[in-house]
Formats: structure tokens, sequence, C-alpha cells
């Protein structure tokens, strides 16, 4: 009898287990929280404490309160200890496990004890001499690799030359992680109190292998005397994790909103209003030239009208589609490149980003023909709505 008490006492452990195991992995969104440096890497260091251990501890508090409160999300972490771990073993954990989103948690350090807040980097150029210093003391971790040289091909994080390279690259995630980076710095300046040094970007190793939205998130100024104490008190650790689980769940309330998926839903006591500062007369895009194309039997083929269309006055309180083509920080020249000889018109979204637009008409089979023919110049424009100029999400 008591052999059979044992065997199914064993049992139900097992399909306990099992059970478990498959809630755990039945998650339909991935978290990958990565706190910067470990082991042997110390990272930055201040008058008494190291960066690595920082990093490690608001990043686990993070990681448990979103296990916590959101059980349809699974959370990894690059390391939950102190071990030293490569960036590129980072960034190919989350690919391998196909994360949803990306986020690195570090400390800053300058030379001065002075500065002091926090900012949240996304992948791209560093256009000031400040983020270059940061991406350079970032990525001067791959130095404490073994062939380094092969692994980032060539990559030298001390020569600037070597971030030449992100001016050419285009982040098909950018807009969600500037806005994801956002949301962070709006709950740390919020909910923590900490001085908003605003959304950056930087030419991050450990972003650019990511294929997910990814940022990288300076919590303060180790080298500040003040912000080292609030940083390595419970109370501080607790405040920041704190504003990045809220930040994320508000990320995860947009994903599940535009995928149809479940979740918990952020709730912001004053949600901010969505405006439209559109320019009185807006500029209509004009495509590039391009040498004719070759006619072919495709019958959905559609040529990019000369000019883009436009809505005409009798339009007035009708749903106005438009196709979103890239977002930007600030209003980007005429000639900008990323434009790609478009003229398109931009409006300012209540996240502070200008939202660059091709387009508008009122029919929504149109709308999706202009969209087919932009593919080849914007692969990741997505129709928008409005009416009387303002969006409707």
């Amino acid at each position: 009898m008591k052999y059979r008490v044992k065997i199914v006492t064993i049992i139900i452990f097992f399909v306990l287990l099992s059970t478990s195991l498959f809630a755990y992995e039945s998650g339909d969104f991935i978290l990958v929280i990565d706190p910067g440096h470990g082991g042997k890497d110390y990272g930055a260091l201040g008058p008494k404490a190291r960066e690595k251990n920082i990093n490690l501890k608001v990043a686990l508090l993070f990681g448990e309160l979103v296990m916590a409160k959101h059980p349809d999300v699974k959370v990894i972490f690059t390391r939950n200890t102190d071990r030293f771990v490569e960036l590129k073993e980072r960034s190919d954990l989350a690919n391998r496990e196909k994360a949803d989103l990306f986020v690195s948690v570090h400390t800053n350090a300058t030379t001065s004890r002075t500065p002091y807040g926090a900012e949240t980097y996304t992948l791209g150029l560093a256009r000031t001499e400040d983020n270059l210093e940061v991406a350079k003391r970032e990525n001067s971790v791959i130095l404490l690799e073994d062939n380094y040289k092969r692994k980032y091909e060539g990559f030298d994080p001390k020569s600037s030359e070597s971030y030449i390279i992100f001016e050419f690259m285009q982040n098909k995630y950018m807009e969600q992680s500037v806005s994801f980076a956002s949301m962070i710095q709006n709950e740390l300046k919020k909910s923590s109190k900490r001085s908003d040094r605003g959304v950056r970007q930087a030419g991050f190793l450990v972003l650019r292998e990511t294929s997910m939205p990814s940022v990288l998130v300076e919590l303060g100024f180790i080298s500040n005397p003040a912000e080292e104490e609030y940083m390595t008190s419970l109370m501080g650790q607790q405040s920041l994790a704190n504003s990045l689980y809220n930040a994320f769940t508000q990320y995860k309330s947009e994903h599940d909103r535009k995928t149809g998926g479940s979740g918990y839903y952020y709730s912001d006591p004053e949600p901010a209003k969505t405006t439209s500062q559109q320019p009185s007369a807006s500029v209509k895009t004009t495509p590039p030239k391009t040498e004719p194309q070759k006619s072919t039997s495709t019958p959905s083929t559609v040529n990019i009208p000369k000019e883009a269309p436009k809505v005409s006055e009798n339009a007035k309180g009708k749903v106005v589609y438009k196709l979103q083509i890239l977002t930007s920080g600030k209003v980007l020249p005429a000639n900008s490149p990323h434009l790609k000889g478009y003229k398109a018109s931009y409006y300012r979204d209540s996240d502070g980003l200008y939202k660059y637009t091709y387009g508008e008409t009122t029919d929504s089979a149109e709308i999706n023909q202009i969209n087919r023919a932009l593919k080849k110049d914007f692969p990741d424009a997505f129709i928008v709505r409005f009416v009387n100029g303002v969006r409707v999400r």
C-alpha cells in the first residue's frame, strides 16, 4: 500500500512539474533582460560601488515584477548571477529564444562627478561625442573576450572609424525601440524622479546583433556620489525596477492591442491626448526618379502616382488612410537620406516623435495598393488612420 502511495505521489509530482513547465513555456510574449557586465567585467566603477552589481540587482527586481504580474510573459535573463557573459552570447540568446523585446540594463559614468540623470539608447549612429563615449565604454567589454576581432568582424571599440558602419544600418525595429525607450524615460522621470537625459542613439554591439525591438538603459551615473548612493540603496533599486516594469507594461499593452493578444493592460492616470501637428499646408510626396520598369504579368503591380493621393474637402468626418514610413526624434531635412527622395508629410505624436507619412486617401483599397508599391523602399511601412486631422488608434 505504501509502495502504491509513493508511486502515485511521484506521478502527481511529475504531472505538476510538467504542467508548470508548460505554463511557463506557453507564454506568448518573451522578454529578455540583460544585466550588463558581470564576473571579471566590473563595468563602471564609482567611489564605492561596481556597475555590474547595480545592473544585476535592478534587472532581477524588474524581472520578478514582470513574472509576478504578467503570467503570459516568459522572462529570460542573460545572467542571474555575477558571471561574465560575452556580448554576442547575450544577443544570440535573445535571437535563439525568438524574443519579443530585449532590455539591457546599465549604469553610466564619466571622469567628472557632476553629470547625473537617466538616458535610454536605441541602435544608431552616435551624433554627439558624449553618446560615442558611452558606446565606446560599453563596447570595450569585448576586449576581455577571446578572438574578439574575428567574432565582431574587426570591430575596434576604441576607434571612432569603426562606428561609421552604424550610419548605414537601418534597424527594422527602430520605431518600436524608440517608442519603448520613450516610455522608459517617462517612467524614470515620473516614478523614480530621475533627471531625464532623453532617448539617444549610439552604436552598441549588443543591440546591433539582436533581431527584435531593443534598448539599452543607463539608470544613472555611478560616478556621481548622490546617484551612486541612490542606485545602491534597496529603495532606489526597487524604484528603478518599478519604473522599468511600468514602461514594459505600457509597451506590452500596445503590443497586445496591435496583435490582438491577451495581457495585462497599462493604465496611465492622465493619458496624453493624441494630437496632430502637421503643417497647415501639407507637402505631398513625389517619389524619386527611377528607371522605367519592365512590364510584368502580375496584375497587382501598381505604379506609385507622380503625386501622392490628395484628400478632397468632403473627407471631413471620414477615415483618412496614410502610410507611415518612418519615425524620427526630430524634424528631418528635406534631403535627408532616410526619406529616400520622398517629400513626406509628418505629424508629431503624443510620444513626442515625428511620424512621417506618404499618401492620403479615404479608399482602403487604394492605400493598400500604394503600400505594396512602396515596399521596395520602405518594407516596414504600415497604414495609419486619421479623422479630421487627428490620428485614431
